[in-house]
């Protein structure tokens, strides 16, 4: 047999021409002569492995590495190195718990340490267990100096992603980067990982492209560039989460989900896939996937407010309102801008009102919203409708003149307030604002409607009732509501007729808007012709 240094000689210049393939052969036409030659067996392993890793080449050489590793481990039951490589392959197998366990018996038997701890600090990472594969990083850190780029560069990567609002986090992440760079000369694998991604500019062209076509509306034509360019090198996350992105803008949200999720396989901080991927499952109605990954992308980003918002919408739309709450409460917490915190807190502040039922909760939450935003309008109309279902009258009624004093001419406060006076038993002052609501927005519905009423039940004068219910569905032909009061109205005038009429078109629209209890307007039937 030839010596081994030919053999590794020759092996070295088929692989430096890029004929990994004829590389195998070669390793495999030896082994039949000399099967049991762990050497050999190993570094089979080691050319499965790069081809697998070849982002030219599709992911199929994986289970061939491992097979070889593991006939060289069968001999060298004490080499700690080898349990490193079937490690090492089970990572990019995907089978993490495995490679995590191989890399610890790797360290026990006397294999690299620092590189061990390095893989399973990425092996953490892909299952989300960031604040451990920090630790694991720290412990390689503490039996390497040079040959360290990579370590340090996963190191920045987390903690400038995990703690991207505190300054001093920021800082250590900015060192390690620096620290990346210094070391990367004495790093092998850090400068075949840079090698790789350098690949990057041979699909450069086909990526401009597609980024003309997006700009042009061709999202068609762009996800068959983003295809083109997987298909040459499909080792980059950034690909399929573009992929991802053309399929969910053509409405297919399957395939969208199966791009994004390659992509966080390949790459399980890449935030772009993240985003995509929550808002396929958003789309496509499944909201415990979608939550499921919001609280994977919130352990990246505890500190975001709009993901925690983002995700207390959807245990709202699930009827989940009390972790709905929590959610909110984080984002209001987080604060990142006024405007935006003011919306959440009117959210917030809306389910605790209406869901919850607790106004006093309601009251503080808006009162936050009015801080942030004096000036915003909404804010005063809910802070003063939650102090009216507490029964507050007279804070009530200092919400709606202080918003009135920024927009005197704001119907839906004087209706409001109209609202108010009536509840206060004062009806003079009620037909006065609504009246005003009515002058100020002559198509408002509501303030017709209530202005009626008034007309109706408190001062029984039937024909201005009439009137303001004939108002309120000509303004708006789907209002349940006035056509049940205008068959109130005939019915008092024992014009059954007509009232049965008004009623029955209050019992239509309500089949859809679902207003008034469909009983009552049954009853009021009824007792029409009883």
């Amino acid at each position: 047999m030839e010596d081994i240094k030919k053999i590794e000689k020759k092996i070295h210049k088929m692989t430096k021409n890029g004929d990994i393939q004829h590389a195998i052969e070669y390793c495999q036409s030896l082994l039949l002569k000399e099967p049991a030659d762990t050497n050999l067996h190993i570094r089979l392993g080691d050319l499965y492995l790069d081809w697998h890793l070849d982002v030219y080449q599709a992911k199929q050489y994986i289970d061939e590495a491992i097979t070889e590793y593991q006939k060289a481990a069968e001999v060298l039951i004490d080499n700690g190195e080898i349990y490193y490589k079937i490690g090492l392959a089970l990572y990019y197998k995907g089978e993490l718990d495995k490679a995590i366990n191989y890399f610890n018996i790797a360290i026990d038997k006397k294999a690299n340490a620092s590189q061990c701890n390095y893989m399973i600090a990425n092996c953490l990472k892909k299952k989300d267990r960031y604040q451990d594969a920090l630790i694991r990083l720290d412990e390689a850190l503490k039996t390497c100096f040079l040959n360290s780029s990579r370590i340090h560069y996963l190191k920045s990567r987390l903690l400038s992603t995990l703690y991207f609002t505190d300054k001093k986090k920021k800082a250590l992440a900015f060192c390690s980067l620096m620290l990346s760079y210094l070391t990367l000369p004495f790093d092998k694998e850090a400068k075949k990982n840079l090698k790789n991604k350098a690949k990057w500019f041979k699909i450069l062209p086909t990526l401009i492209k597609a980024d003309a076509l997006v700009a042009q509306g061709d999202f068609e034509g762009a996800l068959n560039c983003y295809s083109s360019a997987i298909d040459k090198m499909p080792g980059f996350s950034a690909l399929y989460a573009s992929l991802g992105d053309m399929y969910r803008k053509i409405g297919k949200l399957e395939e969208a989900v199966v791009e994004y999720k390659m992509a966080l396989w390949i790459d399980s901080l890449n935030h772009s896939a993240y985003s995509g991927l929550v808002q396929a499952y958003e789309e496509l109605g499944d909201y415990d996937n979608a939550i499921s990954y919001y609280k994977k992308y919130i352990k990246i980003h505890p500190n975001n407010a709009v993901l925690h918002s983002n995700i207390a919408n959807l245990y709202f739309m699930k009827g989940d309102a009390e972790t709905a709450i929590s959610h909110y409460q984080a984002a209001i917490t987080i604060n990142p801008k006024k405007d935006w915190t003011s919306i959440v807190a009117q959210t917030l502040g809306y389910i605790q009102q209406n869901v919850i039922k607790n106004t006093d909760c309601a009251i503080a939450n808006y009162q936050v919203a009015n801080a942030l935003t004096p000036k915003e309008i909404d804010v005063y109309i809910s802070l003063g409708s939650a102090f009216y279902d507490n029964e507050d009258y007279k804070n009530a009624l200092i919400v709606y003149r202080r918003a009135l004093e920024l927009e005197p001419n704001n119907s839906k406060i004087h209706c409001n307030l109209g609202y108010l006076y009536w509840g206060m038993g004062d009806l003079d002052e009620a037909i006065k604002e609504y009246q005003l609501s009515i002058d100020f927005d002559p198509t408002y519905d509501i303030a017709h409607n209530n202005l009626g009423v008034i007309y109706l039940d408190d001062l029984v004068q039937l024909q201005k009732a009439i009137d303001c219910f004939s108002a309120a569905v000509e303004c708006n032909p789907n209002y349940a509501l006035a056509y049940y009061n205008l068959g109130r109205c005939y019915a008092l005038k024992n014009e059954n007729i007509e009232a049965a009429k008004y009623f029955q078109q209050a019992m239509d629209v309500n089949n859809i808007t679902n207003e008034i209890d469909p009983a009552d307007i049954q009853e009021r039937l009824n007792n029409l012709f009883n």
